[in-house]
Protein backbone atom coordinates (compact mmCIF):
# COMPACT_ATOMS: atom_id res chain seq x y z
CA UNK A 1 0.00 0.00 0.00
CA UNK A 2 1.21 3.37 -1.09
CA UNK A 3 -0.21 6.52 1.32
CA UNK A 4 0.68 10.20 0.20
CA UNK A 5 1.43 11.91 3.43
CA UNK A 6 1.43 15.61 2.14
CA UNK A 7 -0.37 16.52 -0.50
CA UNK A 8 -2.59 19.62 -1.67
CA UNK A 9 -5.76 20.93 -3.87
CA UNK A 10 -6.21 24.81 -4.46
CA UNK A 11 -3.99 27.72 -5.44
CA UNK A 12 -0.54 29.03 -4.98
CA UNK A 13 -0.92 33.10 -5.50
CA UNK A 14 2.97 33.39 -6.94
CA UNK A 15 2.70 30.08 -9.17
CA UNK A 16 1.01 28.73 -11.72
CA UNK A 17 0.29 24.98 -10.73
CA UNK A 18 -0.86 21.53 -12.50
CA UNK A 19 -3.16 18.60 -11.04
CA UNK A 20 -4.58 20.94 -7.67
CA UNK A 21 -7.88 20.05 -8.02
CA UNK A 22 -9.40 16.26 -6.35
CA UNK A 23 -9.70 15.01 -9.69
CA UNK A 24 -6.30 16.13 -11.30
CA UNK A 25 -4.50 14.72 -7.97
CA UNK A 26 -6.26 11.28 -8.44
CA UNK A 27 -4.90 10.75 -11.71
CA UNK A 28 -0.97 11.86 -10.51
CA UNK A 29 -1.99 9.02 -7.59
CA UNK A 30 -3.01 6.35 -9.84
CA UNK A 31 -0.11 7.22 -12.91
CA UNK A 32 2.06 6.56 -9.54
CA UNK A 33 0.24 3.64 -7.75
CA UNK A 34 -0.40 5.94 -4.70
CA UNK A 35 -3.62 4.36 -2.92
CA UNK A 36 -4.70 7.50 -0.58
CA UNK A 37 -3.36 11.32 -0.04
CA UNK A 38 -3.87 13.09 2.91
CA UNK A 39 -5.01 16.41 1.50
CA UNK A 40 -5.24 20.15 2.23
CA UNK A 41 -6.57 23.06 0.75
CA UNK A 42 -3.65 25.80 -0.46
CA UNK A 43 -5.72 28.34 -0.11
CA UNK A 44 -5.77 28.16 3.36
CA UNK A 45 -2.26 29.91 4.13
CA UNK A 46 -3.56 32.61 2.25
CA UNK A 47 -7.39 33.10 3.43
CA UNK A 48 -7.70 35.96 6.42
CA UNK A 49 -10.46 33.30 7.17
CA UNK A 50 -8.90 29.46 7.05
CA UNK A 51 -12.66 27.21 7.63
CA UNK A 52 -13.08 29.04 3.89
CA UNK A 53 -10.61 27.11 2.83
CA UNK A 54 -11.53 23.96 4.68
CA UNK A 55 -15.57 24.47 3.32
CA UNK A 56 -13.64 24.29 0.09
CA UNK A 57 -12.10 21.11 0.77
CA UNK A 58 -14.86 19.19 2.12
CA UNK A 59 -16.96 20.29 -1.00
CA UNK A 60 -14.19 19.65 -3.62
CA UNK A 61 -13.97 16.05 -1.69
CA UNK A 62 -17.51 15.39 -1.32
CA UNK A 63 -18.49 16.16 -4.96
CA UNK A 64 -17.86 12.50 -6.12
CA UNK A 65 -18.13 9.24 -4.64
CA UNK A 66 -14.97 7.90 -5.72
CA UNK A 67 -12.94 10.52 -3.77
CA UNK A 68 -14.32 8.92 -0.36
CA UNK A 69 -11.80 6.48 -0.06
CA UNK A 70 -8.99 8.13 -1.73
CA UNK A 71 -7.92 11.26 0.31
CA UNK A 72 -7.72 11.68 3.83
CA UNK A 73 -8.69 15.49 4.57
CA UNK A 74 -6.58 18.05 7.06
CA UNK A 75 -7.57 21.24 8.54
CA UNK A 76 -6.15 24.11 8.30
CA UNK A 77 -6.87 26.31 11.34
CA UNK A 78 -5.07 29.84 12.46
CA UNK A 79 -4.93 29.70 15.76
CA UNK A 80 -4.94 33.58 16.05
CA UNK A 81 -7.95 34.63 14.52
CA UNK A 82 -11.03 34.62 15.52
CA UNK A 83 -13.70 32.00 16.16
CA UNK A 84 -10.68 29.26 15.82
CA UNK A 85 -11.85 27.06 18.30
CA UNK A 86 -15.27 27.21 16.93
CA UNK A 87 -13.59 26.62 13.42
CA UNK A 88 -11.52 23.14 15.19
CA UNK A 89 -15.20 22.00 16.06
CA UNK A 90 -16.73 22.18 13.12
CA UNK A 91 -13.68 20.26 10.98
CA UNK A 92 -12.88 17.49 13.70
CA UNK A 93 -16.61 16.47 13.70
CA UNK A 94 -18.68 17.92 11.27
CA UNK A 95 -16.49 17.81 8.22
CA UNK A 96 -14.53 14.66 9.82
CA UNK A 97 -10.83 16.61 9.31
CA UNK A 98 -8.42 13.97 10.18
CA UNK A 99 -5.57 16.35 10.87
CA UNK A 100 -4.81 19.47 11.18
CA UNK A 101 -1.94 21.71 9.30
CA UNK A 102 -0.34 25.05 10.80
CA UNK A 103 1.70 27.74 9.42
CA UNK A 104 2.91 29.75 12.08
CA UNK A 105 4.85 31.71 9.53
CA UNK A 106 2.54 32.97 6.90
CA UNK A 107 -0.28 32.98 10.01
CA UNK A 108 1.89 35.61 11.75
CA UNK A 109 2.78 33.54 15.41
CA UNK A 110 4.99 31.97 17.37
CA UNK A 111 5.75 28.31 17.22
CA UNK A 112 5.40 27.69 20.95
CA UNK A 113 2.76 31.20 21.32
CA UNK A 114 -0.06 30.08 23.93
CA UNK A 115 -2.82 29.62 21.31
CA UNK A 116 -0.93 27.41 19.18
CA UNK A 117 -0.21 25.25 22.06
CA UNK A 118 -3.80 25.03 23.17
CA UNK A 119 -4.53 24.33 19.88
CA UNK A 120 -1.89 21.27 19.61
CA UNK A 121 -3.15 19.83 23.15
CA UNK A 122 -6.83 20.26 21.50
CA UNK A 123 -5.30 17.98 18.46
CA UNK A 124 -3.66 15.34 20.80
CA UNK A 125 -6.81 14.92 22.83
CA UNK A 126 -8.46 14.03 19.60
CA UNK A 127 -6.02 11.66 18.82
CA UNK A 128 -5.63 13.95 15.66
CA UNK A 129 -2.20 14.77 13.90
CA UNK A 130 -0.38 17.80 13.48
CA UNK A 131 1.33 18.84 10.66
CA UNK A 132 4.40 21.20 9.93
CA UNK A 133 5.70 22.22 6.94
CA UNK A 134 9.54 23.41 7.06
CA UNK A 135 9.24 24.94 3.10
CA UNK A 136 6.65 25.10 1.17
CA UNK A 137 8.17 27.04 -1.99
CA UNK A 138 11.97 27.28 -2.31
CA UNK A 139 12.45 31.28 -0.93
CA UNK A 140 15.44 31.42 -3.37
CA UNK A 141 13.00 31.93 -6.26
CA UNK A 142 10.03 32.72 -4.97
CA UNK A 143 8.23 36.20 -5.27
CA UNK A 144 9.43 39.31 -2.86
CA UNK A 145 5.89 38.79 -1.50
CA UNK A 146 6.78 35.55 0.16
CA UNK A 147 8.31 34.07 2.95
CA UNK A 148 12.09 34.68 3.11
CA UNK A 149 13.08 32.38 6.04
CA UNK A 150 12.42 29.01 6.07
CA UNK A 151 12.88 26.56 9.06
CA UNK A 152 14.94 23.73 10.12
CA UNK A 153 14.12 20.51 11.80
CA UNK A 154 15.02 22.77 14.92
CA UNK A 155 12.24 25.18 14.27
CA UNK A 156 9.84 22.57 15.28
CA UNK A 157 11.75 21.81 18.50
CA UNK A 158 9.71 24.34 21.04
CA UNK A 159 5.77 22.93 20.26
CA UNK A 160 7.33 19.69 20.60
CA UNK A 161 9.18 20.47 23.88
CA UNK A 162 5.68 22.03 25.01
CA UNK A 163 3.13 19.39 24.13
CA UNK A 164 5.46 16.10 23.52
CA UNK A 165 2.46 13.57 23.48
CA UNK A 166 1.30 15.04 20.95
CA UNK A 167 1.27 13.53 17.24
CA UNK A 168 3.35 15.37 14.98
CA UNK A 169 3.75 15.35 10.33
CA UNK A 170 6.87 17.68 10.18
CA UNK A 171 7.02 17.87 5.74
CA UNK A 172 9.11 19.06 3.08
CA UNK A 173 12.25 18.78 5.65
CA UNK A 174 14.48 20.74 2.76
CA UNK A 175 16.73 21.88 5.32
CA UNK A 176 18.90 20.81 8.17
CA UNK A 177 17.88 17.90 10.37
CA UNK A 178 21.21 18.27 12.75
CA UNK A 179 19.36 18.48 16.76
CA UNK A 180 21.70 18.69 19.86
CA UNK A 181 21.91 15.63 22.44
CA UNK A 182 18.72 17.32 24.40
CA UNK A 183 17.02 17.83 20.84
CA UNK A 184 17.43 14.84 19.75
CA UNK A 185 15.51 12.04 22.62
CA UNK A 186 12.95 14.26 22.13
CA UNK A 187 12.43 13.56 18.60
CA UNK A 188 12.70 9.73 18.94
CA UNK A 189 10.28 9.42 21.75
CA UNK A 190 7.51 11.80 20.09
CA UNK A 191 4.98 10.32 18.23
CA UNK A 192 6.20 12.36 14.82
CA UNK A 193 6.96 11.44 11.27
CA UNK A 194 9.10 13.42 8.80
CA UNK A 195 7.92 12.57 4.96
CA UNK A 196 10.36 12.07 1.95
CA UNK A 197 9.74 15.06 -0.28
CA UNK A 198 12.21 17.33 1.33
CA UNK A 199 15.26 17.20 -0.07
CA UNK A 200 17.34 16.58 3.03
CA UNK A 201 15.64 13.38 3.15
CA UNK A 202 18.41 11.69 1.50
CA UNK A 203 21.23 10.04 3.15
CA UNK A 204 18.92 7.29 4.57
CA UNK A 205 21.58 5.39 6.09
CA UNK A 206 22.48 8.41 8.91
CA UNK A 207 18.57 8.76 9.40
CA UNK A 208 17.60 5.99 10.29
CA UNK A 209 20.71 5.54 12.95
CA UNK A 210 19.90 9.24 14.24
CA UNK A 211 16.04 8.96 13.74
CA UNK A 212 15.14 5.09 13.69
CA UNK A 213 12.76 3.88 10.90
CA UNK A 214 9.75 4.58 12.71
CA UNK A 215 10.12 8.27 12.18
CA UNK A 216 9.65 8.60 8.25
CA UNK A 217 6.83 8.09 5.91
CA UNK A 218 6.13 8.61 1.66
CA UNK A 219 5.40 12.19 0.72
CA UNK A 220 5.15 14.44 -2.29
CA UNK A 221 4.61 18.04 -1.33
CA UNK A 222 2.44 18.11 -5.08
CA UNK A 223 1.75 20.01 -6.43
CA UNK A 224 4.67 22.35 -5.81
CA UNK A 225 6.95 19.78 -5.76
CA UNK A 226 7.36 16.78 -8.68
CA UNK A 227 4.90 14.19 -7.72
CA UNK A 228 7.95 11.43 -8.14
CA UNK A 229 10.65 12.22 -6.29
CA UNK A 230 9.41 11.55 -2.89
CA UNK A 231 8.48 7.99 -4.04
CA UNK A 232 11.76 7.50 -5.55
CA UNK A 233 13.77 8.26 -2.34
CA UNK A 234 12.71 5.51 -0.62
CA UNK A 235 12.15 2.80 -3.56
CA UNK A 236 15.71 3.59 -4.67
CA UNK A 237 16.98 2.36 -1.18
CA UNK A 238 19.23 -0.24 -1.32
CA UNK A 239 19.13 -4.14 0.61
CA UNK A 240 22.14 -2.77 3.05
CA UNK A 241 20.10 0.38 3.70
CA UNK A 242 16.42 -1.06 3.84
CA UNK A 243 14.78 -4.30 3.43
CA UNK A 244 11.31 -4.77 1.91
CA UNK A 245 9.87 -4.69 5.84
CA UNK A 246 11.19 -1.21 6.31
CA UNK A 247 9.95 -0.01 2.84
CA UNK A 248 6.51 -0.63 3.95
CA UNK A 249 7.15 1.42 6.91
CA UNK A 250 7.80 4.35 4.80
CA UNK A 251 5.29 3.22 2.07
CA UNK A 252 2.30 3.12 4.59
CA UNK A 253 3.31 1.52 7.89
CA UNK A 254 4.36 4.78 9.82
CA UNK A 255 1.22 6.99 8.22
CA UNK A 256 -1.26 4.24 9.42
CA UNK A 257 0.25 4.26 12.59
CA UNK A 258 -0.10 7.51 12.95
CA UNK A 259 -3.31 8.59 11.60
CA UNK A 260 -4.84 5.50 13.67
CA UNK A 261 -5.60 3.19 10.14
Amino acid sequence: MLIDSNAYIGHWPFLKLEHNTPETLLGRMKEFGTDVSVVSNLNGIFYKNTQHANEELRDALRSKRAYNDRFIPFAVINPVYGGWRDDFEVCTTAMGMKGVRLYPQYHGYDIAAPPCVELVKMCRDKGLPVAFCLRMVDSRTSSWMDLDKEWTLKSIVPIVKAVPDAKYLVVNVANSVALNDEEMPLFKKAELLMDSSGRNITYWSDLFKSFGTDKFCFGTHAPLLDYFSGLLRIESLRENEADEKTKELLRSGNIKRLLGL
